[in-house]
């Protein structure tokens, strides 16, 4: 029996050894061509690591404010996926205790219909949401990264959920006490589903940082905006192979605040994976 775990052990981490060249050599190339010489994009084939490291292609970027403001793409990103995770924690903690917490008619009923139609293709509201953001004029400004989407309906489930590993007599007591639903979910509801709130914060950062389509479709004026859209506009402009090394740089920087928002997080993130950690009675 022993042996048969062994050699389970040992695919699994085979597998996982396999997954982890899969995803990291693309890394270490592009890393490592955002450090290469214009000659040597051209000249040499594929090599893993440069032959010699040079910071041209930085310094080409930093220094094109004008047709490509990849510092002022960045603060954009930075800032929009910044309001849009604090917001979403915000509403989804609220809408997770309203359906887990809050007795009305039809409570599960509109929790489940909703439910149902979020599992409907994200490509099929495109249309309809660009004509609710036009309608209010909130094309080429932050509103129409920051407002879509904040009521994620998977959000407020994995809030409800864990709502539900916390007992009801903590709200009973609370209510004897003299306490509201507002007081109940301030004082004692939100610091008990800190743990759910880090994980949907989490992925609604890194979701709203990495969205592509949306804010390509919503923006047009170059100062405004994020990075993912800056770097479409990138291929155009550094799109040839000679121009390599600067569009692999202009990624390299892309993703430097998600590396660090997990390198900080981490233990937070690892901490949170267990959704059922709420309190049991």
């Amino acid at each position: 029996m022993s042996k048969k775990v062994s050699i389970s052990k040992y695919v699994a981490y085979l597998f996982l050894i396999v997954l982890c060249v899969i995803w990291v050599v693309p890394v270490l190339f592009g890393i490592s061509t955002s450090f290469r010489s214009q000659t040597e994009v051209v000249s040499s084939g594929f090599r893993l690591f440069p032959k010699e490291w040079t910071f041209e292609n930085y310094v080409a970027i930093l220094d094109n404010t004008s047709t490509a403001p990849i510092l002022r793409w960045l603060f954009n990103s930075v800032f929009i996926a910044v309001s849009h995770t604090l917001l979403v924690i915000v509403i989804i903690s609220l809408t997770g205790y309203g359906y887990a917490r809050m007795n009305f008619k039809g409570r599960d009923a509109l929790f489940f219909t909703l439910l149902g139609i979020s599992f409907f293709p994200g490509v099929v509201n495109i249309i309809p949401s660009y004509k609710i953001i036009d309608a209010f004029g909130w094309v080429n400004t932050s509103l129409a990264m920051i407002i879509p989407g904040l009521a994620g309906m998977g959000n407020i489930f994995l809030v409800r959920q864990f709502l539900k590993g916390i007992p009801g007599e903590l709200d009973e007591s609370a209510r004897v006490d003299g306490a509201g639903d507002f007081r109940i979910y301030y004082s004692i509801i939100l610091p008990l589903i800190k743990p759910v709130l880090i994980v949907c914060g989490l992925f609604s950062f890194v979701g709203s940082w990495n969205d592509f389509l949306w804010p390509v479709i919503v923006y047009t004026d170059v100062d405004k905006m994020p990075i993912t859209a800056g770097l479409l506009l990138l291929q155009d402009i550094y799109g040839n192979y000679r121009m390599i090394g600067q569009l692999m740089g202009s990624a390299m920087l892309a993703i430097i605040p998600t590396l660090l928002l997990f390198a900080f997080a981490q233990k937070y993130f690892i901490q949170s994976i267990n959704l059922n950690s709420g309190i049991k009675g």
